[in-house]
């Protein structure tokens, strides 16, 4: 047993008072050479909050001493959420509140240690009863363990008598001091990288120095740059990684195809977004004697370049996945790989691990799997295949364009450039794919699998990488096509990995709290919405459709959403949520996904041993229990990162966007929906870019509006003009404040 475990062992014991380190030494019965390391394990819980030192160098677990560690989430406001760590969260699910003058030094991301308050009795009220209403449970923040960020980005700005660093982020609600001979390193206005001093009072300004001049705030590579570097994400590689790159053959060898089964001649095609970069996924069609269809999910072996303990093995890990951005991909792999010999491009041999589904009256029938070779014959768009599935004439479907180059890792062959009879064979074909995959989507619908198809706001960007475009994509057959096949890859490989009782890495979506169920309940009431039981599957489903043709479905969903857990990786098969599957694995994306290159590894090996019971396993490391427990944890972690460096992309190039809306002398008009009303005004979300802005009551001057209906309707006191939550209207741009981050419209008029 390690010092760590008996220490909390210890700590366990209901007679435990807290004990000095040494105390806590003899206690343990250690040596005087075990001191450092129990020194060293005592600093590494207190720094993670599970335990705390109290009064005379005293340990306790936090817990019992009122204390709980956890991360620290601010709000524009001031106040903050602290969610708790993964020792408090049977205890305390849901964050504790913290308000604005309880947060001291801390800063939005920071792990801190905070003091819970007492549930307090109404003031009226000497003892609390359980008929009477509590004040909530609270905290405050006594203890900063670990910055987030030792360093800020921001913009330089003076006042008359001193300079500051105005944060990028809005959740940072202090400006930064910097000292006047250290600011000249920059002119006001430019973006910056400031590195915090030591910040101990809460009532004085935080201090810092410049590091870093990034170029002027708001030019599209400059945010770029700081996005790049608030969230740890680099675009190059370190020099051993592209050393090792070097190495890997730019085209498939003859060799190769030893002991892969070759299917360059089957009919293979890949159907990807506009943009993509890298191609990792693609579909074959044959059809066999009596009626029955064979379908192969063709994914990129990546394993079979990407070797274990490598320099690009250790480098891909660290990254964990590529993080999409709105001007670029932050890749896993160096270019050479992702956009290279592992991307299925059309009209390129490329080695591939394939799942073969042989159906019959839409029913598989058979599966089996195999190390191939393919060769794609033809690189489609989603729009393409989306024309494919509903355009009856050829030259309709001839004419859907190609992405422009600079947007995508691929274009392929133009449409135009394409015969009758290839056309006509692609049509057939993925009328083909539709009809089976709309079978299983149908199936698997009815299962209890959960629709969670949200329409995504597309950025395109020109040239110089500023906003050009903003496209609604809808989640159309087209998508869900790919989807249904990629599904069904990635659980009958972790069906096969779990029957074979391998440790692997799954892909994990807990069951929702009930309370934050029944939370949910309550928001849909104030929409007119009545949910059913959420713990009944089947009144979920009920609830998903009845929203899906809502004016505001999409911001109900995202209430929808906010109310579950976020899926995750677990060394353990603990089930799916969402799509209702007890085994569930990602397998189908390894040039993007480390954790897909990781359960390609160890199904290979399953491969090997059921070709050969009796051949050691020397194509891959085999992973144990323990190491795949860590890496989940890391590549949960990574994913979060990336999809939080996605959303502040866009959020950028949106603002982007609408201010260069406003210097044009005719003025778009958008539609939007009303979602909530204020006091002061009523936010509204646009219909086709799904973004969120406000209309402040003051631009509304051809009469005096006031609240009406608990708050669901701003009524005009002469006119009686009414504006309601879910009412379309036309608006346009009036106000871009890229500071703060927010977009004001006025209603355009009639």
């Amino acid at each position: 047993m390690s010092i760590e475990q008996k220490f909390l062992q210890l700590l366990k014991n209901n007679r435990y008072i807290p004990l000095k380190l040494k105390e806590i030494a003899a206690k343990l019965g250690l040596t005087p050479k075990d001191i450092p390391p129990l020194q060293k394990t005592l600093n590494t819980l207190e720094k993670k909050g599970t335990v705390a030192r109290i009064k005379h160098d005293r340990f306790a677990f936090s817990k019992d001493a009122d204390l709980l560690g956890g991360i620290i989430k601010f709000r524009q406001s001031g106040a903050a959420i602290v969610i708790p760590d993964e020792s408090h969260t049977k205890l305390y699910p849901d964050p504790i509140p913290i308000r604005a003058e309880n947060t001291s030094t801390a800063l939005n991301g920071d792990l801190v240690l905070i003091r819970l308050s007492q549930p307090k009795p109404a003031k009226s009220q000497k003892k609390p009863t359980p008929l009477l209403v509590q004040e909530p449970l609270n905290g405050k923040v006594i203890k900063i363990l670990k910055r987030n960020n030792l360093f800020i980005i921001g913009t330089l700005q003076k006042t008359k008598t001193f300079y500051y660093v105005f944060p990028d982020d809005p959740k940072i609600i202090h400006d930064i001091i910097v000292k006047e001979k250290n600011a000249k390193k920059a002119n006001v206005g430019d973006k910056v990288v400031v590195e915090l001093s030591d910040w101990q009072n809460r009532h004085v300004s935080p201090e810092g120095f410049i590091t870093k001049v990034l170029g002027k705030t708001h030019e599209p590579n400059v945010e770029h740059k700081a996005i790049l570097l608030k969230y740890n994400l680099d675009p190059n590689f370190p020099k051993n990684v592209i050393e090792n790159t070097k190495a890997i053959p730019l085209k498939v060898l003859s060799a190769d195809f030893d002991n892969r089964q070759d299917c360059t001649s089957f009919f293979t095609i890949t159907i990807d977004p506009d943009d993509a970069k890298d191609f990792d996924d693609a579909l074959s069609y044959e059809e066999l004697p009596q009626g029955a269809i064979r379908i192969g999910v063709h994914i990129a072996d990546v394993s079979a370049y990407v070797k274990s303990d490598t320099p690009l093995d250790k480098e891909a890990k660290k990254r964990g996945n590529s993080t999409y951005l709105v001007e670029c991909v932050v890749p896993m792999l160096p270019h050479a790989l992702s956009n290279g010999i592992c991307s299925l491009v059309e009209g390129q041999n490329r080695l591939t691990k394939t799942v073969f589904f042989t159906f019959k009256n839409n029913k598989i029938q058979q599966v089996e799997f195999a190390n191939t070779v393919i060769r794609s014959c033809k690189r489609l768009t989603y729009h393409q295949a989306y024309a494919f599935l509903t355009k009856k004439s050829l030259e309709d479907i001839k004419n859907t364009p190609l992405p422009p180059s600079h947007q995508t890792g691929s274009t392929g062959r133009s449409l135009k450039k394409l015969s009758n009879k290839e056309l006509s064979e692609l049509q057939y074909v993925i009328k083909k794919f539709w009809n089976i995959a709309s079978h299983l989507r149908k199936k698997r619908m009815q299962e209890g699998s959960l629709d969670f198809d949200m329409p995504e706001t597309k950025i395109y960007i020109d040239k110089e990488g500023r906003s050009e475009r903003i496209e609604k994509i809808e989640q159309d057959e087209s998508h869900q096509l790919i989807e249904e096949f990629m599904l069904a890859a990635n659980e009958i490989i972790a069906k096969e990995l779990s029957k074979a009782k391998l440790p692997f890495i799954s892909r994990v979506h807990d069951e929702p709290d009930p309370e934050k169920l029944t939370e949910l309940t309550e928001t849909f009431f104030n929409y007119g919405i009545t949910t059913g039981d959420l713990s009944n599957r089947k009144h979920i489903t009920q609830l998903l459709q009845k929203i899906k043709h809502h004016p505001q479905g999409h911001l109900l969903k995202i209430h929808f959403l906010r109310s579950l857990k976020q899926a995750c990786y677990r060394a353990e098969s603990a089930g799916h949520y969402g799509l209702y599957k007890v085994h569930y694995a990602h397998f189908t994306s390894p040039i993007r996904r480390y954790s897909d290159l990781i359960v390609h590894r160890i199904f290979d090996n399953l491969l090997i041993k059921r070709k050969n019971p009796t051949a050691p396993l020397h194509t891959h490391k085999k992973y144990s229990k323990q190491e795949l427990d860590v890496l989940a944890k890391h590549l949960t972690i990574t994913e979060q990162n990336s999809t939080e460096a996605d959303r502040e992309s866009v959020k950028v190039k949106l603002l982007e966007f609408f201010q260069l809306e406003l210097k044009k002398p005719q003025k778009q008009i958008f539609k939007a929906i009303i979602t909530e009303i204020k006091n002061h005004g009523m936010f509204i979300e646009l219909k086709e870019s799904m973004a969120f802005g406000f209309i402040h009551l003051s631009t509304l001057k051809d009469d005096l509006y006031q609240i009406r209906k608990e708050g669901a309707t701003l009524v005009g006191r002469r006119t009686k003009k009414t504006f309601t939550i879910g009412q379309e209207i036309n608006v346009i741009v009036h106000k871009v404040d890229r500071f703060k981050r927010q977009i004001d419209f006025i209603l355009a008029a009639k």
